[in-house]
C-alpha cells in the first residue's frame, strides 16, 4: 500500500491530495484563482505565483486532515516540475522540497500532462484499462495525442502548432464578451444556439496528427465585427465555434484510434469537461471513450498523485537539486 502526498502549482491552482495506490483519492483540496485573474481575462503570472505563497501550506494541511493521515503515514511526496508558469511551479517544488527534506520522504516529479493521463485511473472505470490506449489532453496550454501503450510510456502522435484549444475557447470568449474562463461560459450559450449558423473553418492538417485553432479564432474576431456588440448573436456564433473545434477534435481522434488500434479513448484536461465534446466523442467512436469527473478535469493534486504511484512503484525519485521546467516535454 503506498499513500503518496501530491502537490500541484502550475497555474492558477494551489492543490494538495493524498492518494492511496494510485486509484484511491482519500482528499483532493483545490484552491481556484479563478475569480481573482477575471478581472485581467486570463492568468497574471506574477499575481498567481503570489497567491501559490499564501495558500500552498494551508492546502497540504487541509489535505493531510481530510485523509485521516500524520507524516508517518505517507511514503513519497510527489510535485510537478512542469510544464506550467516558472513563478508558480516554484513555489510548489520548493514546499515539495522543504517537506521531503524534513520528514525524509522520497519526492517524486510529474510532468503535468502525464497527471491529466493519469486523472482516468482515479475514476471507477480503473479496472477495465487496457492498453494501448489513445489520449487526448485537451486545455487551455494543450491540445496533444498520446498513444500509451503501457504505464508512464507516452508516444506523442499530434498537438497543437499554435493556440491550444482552451485558450481558443477563452479567446472567442472575450470576443463574444463573455465571462472569463471562456469554455464553459461558450459551451452553456452554446446549448441555446444554432451550430450552422456560422460557417467557420475547420483546419485540416495534412502532416499527421496535429491541430491549428488560430485560424477559426481570427474568423470568429472578423465576424463579430459585423455586428454591434449589442447586438451580437452570442450563443449561435458560440455554437458554431465549439462544433468546428470538435469536428477537428474528434476527426483526429477518430483517425489516431483507429490506426494504431486503441482499445479506448481517454479525454482529459479542463476542455474535457465540455459537453459537446463528451458527446460526440462517444457518439462517433466505436471503442470506449472515457473521461474524467469535472472535478479532475482541471488542475488538481490527484491526478499528479495518481501518476506518481507508478513511478514510485518504479523507484524513479528526484534529488533535491531538481529545478522546475516550464517547457518540459512528456518525453523528457
Amino acid at each position: 500500500m503506498t499513500r503518496i502526498l501530491a502537490i500541484e502549482s502550475s497555474c492558477d491552482e494551489t492543490a494538495a491530495a493524498v492518494i492511496r495506490n494510485g486509484t484511491e483519492i482519500l482528499s483532493n483540496i483545490i484552491a481556484s484563482q479563478t475569480d481573482l485573474h477575471a478581472q485581467f481575462g486570463g492568468v497574471f503570472p506574477e499575481v498567481a505565483s503570489r497567491k501559490h505563497i499564501e495558500v500552498v501550506y494551508p492546502v497540504i494541511q487541509r489535505a493531510m486532515r481530510e485523509a485521516h493521515m500524520g507524516w508517518e503515514d505517507i511514503d513519497a511526496i510527489a510535485v510537478t516540475q512542469g510544464p506550467g508558469l516558472v513563478g508558480s511551479l516554484l513555489v510548489g517544488v520548493n514546499a515539495a522540497k522543504g517537506l521531503a527534506l524534513a520528514r525524509n520522504l522520497p519526492l517524486i516529479t510529474v510532468n503535468h500532462i502525464e497527471g491529466h493521463i493519469y486523472s482516468l485511473w482515479l475514476t471507477e472505470d480503473a479496472p477495465k484499462i487496457q492498453f494501448p490506449i489513445l489520449n487526448l489532453i485537451v486545455s487551455g496550454g494543450h491540445t496533444s495525442l498520446y498513444l500509451m501503450r503501457d504505464h508512464l510510456t507516452h508516444e506523442y502522435l499530434g498537438g497543437t502548432l499554435d493556440d491550444a484549444a482552451g485558450e481558443a475557447f477563452d479567446k472567442v470568449g472575450r470576443l463574444l464578451n463573455l465571462p472569463y474562463p471562456g469554455g464553459p461560459h461558450i459551451d452553456r450559450a452554446a446549448q441555446e444556439g444554432d451550430p450552422n449558423r456560422f460557417r467557420f473553418p475547420r483546419a485540416v492538417m495534412t502532416d499527421g496528427y496535429n491541430f491549428s485553432f488560430s485560424g477559426l479564432k481570427t474568423a470568429v474576431m472578423r465576424e463579430t465585427r459585423n455586428y454591434d456588440s449589442g447586438r451580437l448573436p452570442v450563443n449561435d456564433m458560440a455554437a458554431s465555434f465549439q462544433r468546428a473545434v470538435v469536428d477537428v477534435l474528434v476527426r483526429k481522434t477518430q483517425q489516431a484510434a483507429e490506426e494504431h488500434q486503441a482499445t479506448a479513448v481517454h479525454i482529459s484536461g479542463g476542455v474535457s469537461a465540455n459537453s459537446e465534446i463528451r458527446s460526440a466523442m462517444v457518439e462517433t467512436l466505436d471503442i470506449p471513450v472515457r473521461y474524467p469527473p469535472l472535478i479532475l478535469c482541471t488542475d488538481n493534486a490527484a491526478m499528479i498523485g495518481a501518476a506518481a504511484h507508478q513511478h514510485y512503484l518504479r523507484q524513479n525519485f528526484a534529488d533535491l537539486n531538481f529545478d522546475v521546467i516550464p517547457s518540459l516535454q512528456l518525453d523528457e
